[in-house]
């Protein structure tokens, strides 16, 4: 009898464990500093980035894979350098690490935040573009108050295209892991929590999901306390 109820329970350990969704990332980069190194995959869990899993970059070729209970956005490390986001899925993702280009394809998620990143790389990449054009305003000999005033105006266009964008895609995801995803990336490059008009506007009338999430609901908190220590 003891020993039929130990093979039951490894069948029924098996089935659960056949039931979990996976995840396979095929990765691939033409850095030659990436040859050799180990990539981490690691996710947000009880405040911190935990690592899941890591391989190695043999022949500009690497892997990921395993199980998952739900869908995630992970991150991809070198040492402590996040790489660029991803979105463990159920499917094959096809992820490319270039000198200037990441992208993370083939499954829907991950095509939609991949859109999202060119979109926002294209904005930064023109916002870079600003001293250029001062110097060579400058050696045009272009008056300065005219030069301030023409970069002025275009880095502000940028920003609030840059704010637009950011915003439309949050709440576009606020229901899946994209949201929350992109709203901690945002904020990860603060120096502390804050509730700016950027970030109001996203919080702004957002679903229990969105506002639930851990990082989330744990930023709000945070902010909330500092703002009000300073009041």
């Amino acid at each position: 009898m003891i020993k039929r109820l130990y093979y039951l329970l490894i069948v029924i350990v098996l089935a659960m464990v056949s039931c979990r969704s996976q995840y396979m990332v095929k990765g691939s980069s033409n850095v030659d500093d990436l040859e050799g190194r180990v990539l981490t995959l690691k996710v947000y869990v009880d405040g911190e980035m935990r690592s899941i899993d890591s391989t190695r970059v043999v022949h500009g070729r690497f892997n990921f894979g395993g199980g998952m209970d739900s869908t995630m956005l992970a991150n991809v490390f070198l040492g402590n350098l996040s790489l660029m986001p991803i979105v463990l899925e159920e499917g094959e993702v096809k992820l490319n690490i270039g000198e200037t280009q990441q992208t993370a394809t083939g499954t829907p998620l991950n095509d939609t935040l991949s859109g999202f990143i060119q979109r926002k790389t294209q904005l930064d990449a023109r916002m870079a573009e600003l001293p250029h054009l001062q110097s060579q305003m400058i050696m045009d000999g272009t008056d300065y108050d005219e030069i301030m005033y023409e970069l002025g105006k275009q880095s502000k266009e940028i920003e609030d295209e840059n704010d637009r964008l950011i915003t439309r895609f949050i709440r576009a995801n606020y229901n899946h892991v994209l949201g929350p995803g992109i709203f901690m990336i945002l904020t990860s490059n603060l120096p502390y929590p804050i509730l700016n008009p950027l970030i109001e506007e996203i919080i702004t009338n957002a679903p229990p999901y969105f506002l639930g999430h851990p990082y989330v609901k744990k930023y709000i908190e945070e902010a909330k306390r500092a703002r009000e220590n300073e009041e």
